[in-house]
């Protein structure tokens, strides 16, 4: 804690006077910490920064550290938003995948978060597992949805470099049933009143504010080991990119004894375009034109040139919004292999 709020205040300077309009625990499980520990954060944290009155705060968690009375505690802390890595209700699905957690501690993990009194709980989801049939993830949406939670991310399981999965590829589903996969449980969530309001999240009128915050391409400071954060002055046409050092221990000694940077870079134009709208694209409806310029100021000009080359049946700029159309937001990865 000592080397967070270290860390915290090497920062300071780069937000100024901002405001604090979220705040998300998460890159591992926050979730062990002690109740009372998030809270002096917090209280830490507000010493520093003003806080919006709004504003979001998530604590993500893992279904295998769920009781009752430190969930009480996190919600009294201050969390008012809870983010479960349910990942599936299918015991053998998560015994595949090498979760610590069953179907029933994910089921109780989302009953102990209602009764501590969270209303704002998202439940992370993920399709295409080893050896999932169609009907297996039609019953986990159906599981997530009966729930009636505000928010549920749902995403194709990849295989990420420098993982077990990687080294050792499992059985995966054909592409042709990864296909249906997403087809029909997007469905359902449609009729459950979930709207898909980014590429892999749904929401019932309560999207995730610190998630928009990314998407929109605004700033944000990157605290604890192997942080990123992102600082823009768009009056220089200049965004800089830090990082803190990955393993805890060499970052804990470097936070309290000096600095926990790792390395910083400041994004190139050609960058900053292509990074502006890898964000911006992966919500279905796009951001107002103008905040290109707000947000990386450059001018409209270059933004119309990136793009002038990309099909009007893919993408729709004008002077008011830049969007994908419904078959470029499908097939978002080509559009933006258009734009390297």
């Amino acid at each position: 804690m000592r080397a967070l709020l270290r860390d915290l205040d090497a920062d300071k300077a780069l937000a100024g006077q901002r405001e604090l309009h979220s705040i998300f625990f998460g890159g591992g499980t926050p979730s062990l910490f002690s109740a009372h520990s998030i809270g002096d954060i917090l209280s830490s944290v507000n010493q520093r920064y003003a806080f919006s009155d709004d504003i979001e705060i998530t604590l993500e968690a893992n279904p295998g550290t769920f009781e009752q009375e430190k969930f009480n505690g996190f919600r009294s802390a201050g969390i008012n938003r809870l983010s479960i890595g349910i990942q599936s209700f299918d015991p053998a699905a998560l015994k595949r995948l090498g979760r610590i957690h069953d179907g029933d501690e994910a089921r109780s993990a989302i009953d102990t978060a209602k009764r501590a009194g969270f209303d704002n709980i998202n439940l992370d989801l993920m399709f295409a597992l080893p050896e999932q049939t169609l009907a297996e993830a039609i019953d986990d949406i159906r599981s997530a949805c009966a729930y009636d939670v505000s928010h549920i991310s749902y995403y194709q399981l990849t295989l990420e470099p420098n993982t077990l999965f990687y080294k050792q590829p499992p059985t995966l589903p054909e592409s042709e049933l990864i296909w249906n996969m997403q087809e029909t449980c997007q469905q359902l969530l449609a009729e459950n009143s979930y709207v898909q309001y980014e590429v892999s999240a749904y929401s019932q009128q309560r999207p995730c504010a610190h998630n928009l915050n990314y998407w929109r391409f605004g700033d944000y400071l990157g605290i604890g080991a192997g942080a990123h954060g992102k600082l823009g002055e768009p009056e220089r046409q200049r965004i800089q990119r830090r990082w803190k050092r990955r393993q805890p221990q060499d970052y804990i000694s470097h936070a309290l004894e000096a600095n926990a940077l790792s390395g910083e870079s400041t994004l190139s134009h050609d960058e900053l375009v292509f990074e502006f709208l890898m964000n911006a694209l992966r919500l279905p409806d796009g951001v107002e034109t103008e905040l290109f310029t707000q947000r990386t100021g450059l001018s409209r000009a270059i933004l119309n040139a990136a793009c002038a080359h990309i099909d009007k049946d893919l993408l729709l700029i004008d002077d008011a919004r830049i969007k994908t159309t419904a078959m470029g937001f499908r097939f978002l990865n080509s559009v933006l292999e258009k734009l390297l």
